[in-house]
């Protein structure tokens, strides 16, 4: 018996690998290889001593853990976490999870080795910064190409578009299925700059998704913001450094503003066929965007030629987005304030934050809603972003 039950098909739209510390280094160009950064789990539910054990072993699990993983059955995504799950970074192990876990195709991205190619501190150097990116991608790869469920996400940074441009060239050759890109500012520019027109050009003309991201920019708010003179705050797993009640409470911010940026810059109506998705950053934010988007550009559009459309912002993101709800969030809500084609089902497997039983978090919102609404949540709104996933 699977974790997703065989009544209907399962898309999830986010999961993860666990890094282990030389995740960038074993792939990275020997040019470059030593000045790339190991991936460490600072400020991590993942403790020093959890991978120090792991990678005594040989970078992996023992066979008794292994054996124990699999024992959950049903089960495994309930108790199965972190860098302790099944499957957590080791390729073979994860096709035995997704067995147990029975969804039909999983998005997986990386987790802690995207600062060096993302974050707008990072190393400067451009070959650092995409030589960088490069290694996590021949990774993911090399993750996910044995097992046709497992749809790697590239990782692409924007700040040089001739760069970001080139590395997508090379992405697209290894059959990566989804292309994130962070969802800041690239530095100094919009995201709808002409000099990445070709970026969202070739991506619509290939048809794969590009996609945003938790961690695809810095998640603490400004530390202006968090100064009020008192003690410092608990993030909700216990920790300090992690997503606090601040972040939580603004974290919709910068996607809302990159999707707006691009709407607003005509991306959208220009490449009909480009597709995206909001993946790990909540849609309670999703219907009121939908409806300032359109308010604006009716109001600004009577002066400002340049959001003259042929499409509503509404209707460009119904047909060319998707946005995955927090397991805490009332998909039924959400829907009955925008409708039923914007949001996607997802497992954030293996980490906490997804929670235990995230099918039946949904399911308790979707209760009174018909069969159409739960078909596009949980299979065919992914499909219209994915097509060539249907199985």
């Amino acid at each position: 018996m699977t974790y997703a039950p065989s009544t209907r098909p399962f898309y999830d739209a986010d999961s993860h690998v666990m890094e282990l510390p030389n995740f960038l280094r074993d792939f990275a160009d020997p040019s470059i290889r030593e000045e790339i950064a190991l991936v460490n789990y600072n400020a991590s539910l993942v403790t020093d001593e959890e991978v120090a054990v792991i990678m005594a072993q040989g970078g992996k699990h023992s066979a008794d853990h292994i054996r124990d993983q699999i024992a959950l059955g049903d089960a495994l995504i309930a108790k199965s976490k972190e860098i302790q799950a099944l499957g957590a970074f080791d390729a073979k192990d994860r096709s035995t999870a997704m067995d147990l876990l029975g969804f039909k195709k999983q998005l997986v991205f990386a987790t802690h080795s995207v600062v060096q190619p993302f974050h707008p501190s990072s190393n400067t150097r451009v070959d650092l910064r995409y030589g960088a990116a490069r290694a996590v991608n021949r990774h993911m790869h090399a993750i996910c190409g044995h097992d046709a469920r497992l749809m790697s996400v590239a990782v692409v940074p924007l700040d040089h578009p001739a760069e970001a441009i080139a590395e997508l060239e090379v992405v697209l050759k290894e059959g990566h299925e989804a292309i994130w890109v962070p969802h800041r500012a690239p530095i100094g520019f919009s995201p709808g700059h002409v000099d990445l027109e070709p970026f969202w050009a070739r991506l619509a003309e290939a048809g794969v998704p590009f996609v945003l991201h938790v961690g695809g920019s810095p998640l603490q708010t400004l530390k202006s913001w968090t100064n009020n003179g008192r003690a410092a705050t608990r993030d909700w797993m216990g920790g300090g450094e992690n997503v606090r009640t601040k972040d939580a409470a603004v974290m919709h911010q910068p996607p809302e503003t990159f999707i707006s940026m691009m709407v607003i810059d005509g991306v959208f109506d220009r490449h009909p066929k480009l597709r995206g998705a909001a993946v790990e950053l909540g849609a309670g934010w999703v219907p009121e965007m939908i409806r300032r988007l359109d308010d604006v550009v009716r109001i600004y559009g009577r002066v400002d030629e340049s959001v003259r459309f042929s499409r509503p912002p509404s209707v460009q993101l119904t047909e060319q987005m998707g946005f995955t709800p927090f397991p805490h969030e009332n998909v039924a809500d959400l829907i009955e304030r925008s409708n039923d084609e914007l949001y996607l089902f997802s497992s954030d497997y293996p980490h906490v934050e997804g929670g235990r039983d995230p099918i039946g978090k949904f399911e308790k919102y979707l209760l009174a809603s018909d069969e159409q609404a739960k078909t596009r949540f949980y299979s065919e709104n992914f499909l219209r972003l994915w097509p060539e996933a249907r199985v």
